[in-house]
């Protein structure tokens, strides 16, 4: 469906995973959003269609930039577009963001890769496992906030990194440098998007960010966004965090909860930041299993570690994928063999967690019955 209607970062530069450590020549986040403009309309200009690939299990930031980017590649390089998206949507907010606005998004099982010549990747990038870019094709264009891996630059358009809390802020740039006034549905997906993934502009915002938000506060729909902030919670929401908190351990200034089965895989990150609340702590780790695979969301109030590079380093051994950056971030491992190989698996994780917080030598306290300080 046509969309029709826009690194290394400041947040740590480690070695893990492919992220690069030292910058290479010419980056493309250091440069102005109208030069970089044009080098993705010179990509993508003598293609006919693109498909536009969010990381699995959206989120809003991935799908507003995903949707954006689309929009810009109809009306400046003349392509028809569409957005697709791997996983599931299953955050209630998540379902009400992309049901209000009538986003155009399809899910990849509906989509047939041979139809489109040219292949996004917004909010994630080549090789770390957390999209449904098949392994035969390459990505065309990469757009990411996160830091910048080895394997982004081999594709032919890679804007990754820089000084941005949000992709959808990247996306914002483009808006503006190629004078693009986004639909109202649009705009207030790109704000939602940020507003999001900064926490309210809290956590690692950058001016570019709030420069980005002021501009399209006045473009959004209030109403609209009202309605995605504030949806209808099903029952199995309210049971889950009954699970968490019944599950949950503080370990000093650590707080550590396993969810068991998850009725969606994006409730384990909403879980872990909710915890992150929780007085004296610094660290918060949920972990819930999703369809034979082991999802883990790692939230970080102390500034001397990146949330990232450490989900990185304890869970690589592990296959499947991980990422982040300074405060927060994520894995996703497969499960195999019986019950009591899982369950060795998830103490494994957690002590070699526990040990990089610093709280291995801490008695568990159930937080059911922790004390106030």
């Amino acid at each position: 469906m046509p969309v029709t209607q826009s690194f290394n970062s400041r947040r740590g530069t480690g070695n893990s995973g492919g992220e690069l450590t030292e910058p290479p020549p010419e980056r493309l986040a250091h440069l102005p959003a109208r030069d970089k403009l044009e080098r993705l309309l010179q990509v993508a200009r003598g293609h006919e269609k693109a498909l536009i690939l969010t990381h699995d299990n959206p989120d809003p930031d991935s799908l507003a930039a995903a949707v954006a980017l689309a929009h810009l590649l109809e009306r400046k390089a003349g392509l028809k577009a569409r957005v697709g998206y791997g996983g599931i949507i299953g955050r209630a907010e998540n379902i009400a963001f992309v049901r209000v606005l009538r986003l155009p998004i399809s899910h990849v099982s509906e989509i047939d890769f041979d139809e489109y010549d040219l292949f996004g990747l917004v909010d994630t990038q080549p090789k770390v496992g957390n999209h449904s870019l098949p392994a035969k094709l390459e990505a065309h264009l990469v757009v990411d906030h996160h830091p910048l891996r080895q394997e982004s630059l081999e594709a032919p358009f890679a804007d990754v990194g820089g000084d941005f809390g949000a992709t959808s802020t990247m996306l914002v740039e483009y808006l503006r440098a190629a004078r693009m006034e986004p639909s109202v549905e649009v705009a207030t997906a790109l704000f939602y998007g940020i507003k999001a993934d900064t926490r309210d502009l809290g956590r690692e915002t950058t001016p570019v960010d709030v420069d980005s938000y002021l501009w399209l506060f006045p473009r959004m729909d209030k109403t609209l966004l009202a309605q995605i902030e504030h949806p209808e919670l099903p029952a199995r929401y309210f049971q889950l965090y009954h699970t968490a908190y019944e599950r949950a351990k503080v370990y000093g200034t650590a707080i550590v909860t396993d969810l068991e089965e998850v009725y969606s895989p994006d409730m384990v990150a909403e879980v872990a930041e909710r915890l992150m609340f929780l007085e004296g702590m610094k660290w918060s780790l949920a972990f819930g299993t999703y369809r034979n695979q082991l999802f883990l969301s790692l939230r970080v109030k102390d500034r001397r570690m990146n949330a990232g590079r450490l989900i990185r380093e304890i869970c690589e051994d592990y296959g499947g994928s991980s990422g982040g950056h300074g405060s927060m971030a994520g894995a996703r491992l497969p499960l195999s063999g019986k019950l009591a190989q899982r369950k060795a698996l998830k103490r494994e994780l957690v002590s070699k967690f526990l040990e990089a917080f610093g709280v291995a030598d801490e008695r568990p306290v159930s937080l059911l019955y922790a004390q106030d300080s």
